[in-house]
């Protein structure tokens, strides 16, 4: 038994030609479809997330009131303390939990605290956004001098 296998070669000519404007029309919604896909992924700021400055530093002591977890951008694990400073109470965002828990820092009403950190507007309040805490003997570190977190952004440690 044979097997017969033929080759079809074809030509140019062999081809349908399309109409004068339907590549023109392919490769504009190729283009639209490009910028589309481009746009949609692109990450916008996100503008919930107070940003710390170096310009409204400050410093602030006080004994804890409050420890609070709050949702901060997107986290969903954000320590906030709270410390009566005089006749006020101040709130001061610290780090993500699993940065706390990593380092073994621990916190607990009655704590006598030191802030330095930068005084910023979270919504309708302001906030501190610590940079270095002072707790009874340890210094605690959260940012660097620039006020860049110490922390990995994506995971919290």
């Amino acid at each position: 038994m044979s097997l017969d296998l033929r080759c079809v070669i074809l030509q140019p000519r062999d081809f349908v030609p399309q109409p004068r404007g339907f590549t023109l029309r392919v490769g504009v919604a190729m283009c639209v479809l490009l910028w589309a896909v481009t746009g949609v992924s692109q990450k916008t700021p996100d503008t919930s997330v107070p940003k710390y400055d170096r310009q409204t530093e400050m410093k602030t002591k006080g004994v804890v009131e409050e420890v609070n977890l709050l949702t901060v951008g997107t986290r969903k694990d954000f320590t906030e303390l709270i410390i009566k400073s005089g006749e006020d109470k101040v709130h001061i965002y610290v780090c993500p939990k699993p940065f706390q828990e990593e380092m073994g820092i621990s916190f607990i009403k009655g704590d006598e605290i030191a802030v330095t950190g930068s005084k910023v507007k979270q919504e309708a309040s302001e906030v501190i956004l610590a940079r270095e805490l002072v707790k009874g003997t340890d210094t605690l570190m959260f940012r660097d001098d620039k006020g860049k977190p110490v922390w990995d952004e994506r995971t919290g440690k």
